[in-house]
């Protein structure tokens, strides 16, 4: 009969048992950490309420937020933004285009938009404004001020209107830039 030879212990096997788990947790840490950046900052999604987006967002819209690009930089004439009007922590939040910036006079007269004295042309066609609200009168915006109008503007509850006023900066939940659901609608947001 053959004896069985006995298997020796590998030295640092253990260790490297050890070694491994750690790895495998710091690996799904990272992968965690990772997911919920993306989420975060991109993955934020809001409800387009109403009409007075159309044509760009139609009411019922899902769309998406990155909220890191304002973290990083200021939000420019023509984004898309989502914010909460008057700072509202109850209330739906907004969906505008923003149209003047920090320190910029805002004035609608005879359906034109007028920044700093100087007629806006904007790159899409929009209706002429019937109702300038109380941007009938210049507007000057402060320091971290901006003014928005939807885009159907004579269907828009906007900066025109006391509800809403100018948006501030700290009110600014992030820029729209994709449509979720529906399906028809989903793709990347065209400024």
């Amino acid at each position: 009969m053959r004896k069985e030879k006995k298997a020796l212990p590998v030295p640092g096997k253990k260790h490297s048992i050890i070694r491994n788990i750690l790895l495998w947790t710091f690996e799904i840490l990272v992968i965690i950490l990772f997911a919920y950046v993306v989420v975060y900052f991109f993955g934020q999604s809001r409800t387009n309420i109403g009409q007075s987006m159309d044509v760009t967002l139609s009411g019922g819209d899902t769309v998406l937020l990155n909220s890191l690009v304002y973290q990083v930089g200021s939000p420019k004439r023509g984004d898309v933004i989502s914010f909460k009007p008057n700072g509202s922590t109850t209330g739906h939040s907004s969906i505008k285009r923003i149209i003047g910036l920090p320190r910029e006079t805002v004035q609608i007269k005879d359906g034109m938009i007028y920044i700093n004295d100087v007629v806006y042309l904007e790159k899409k066609s929009y209706p002429v404004i019937t109702n300038p609200g109380l941007a009938g009168n210049p507007i000057t915006l402060g320091d971290k001020e901006y003014f928005v109008l939807g885009d159907n503007r004579n269907n828009s509850e906007d900066s025109r209107f006391a509800d809403v006023g100018v948006v501030k900066s700290e009110y600014i939940e992030g820029k729209v830039w994709f449509v979720l659901s529906p399906s028809s609608h989903r793709g990347f947001l065209k400024n």
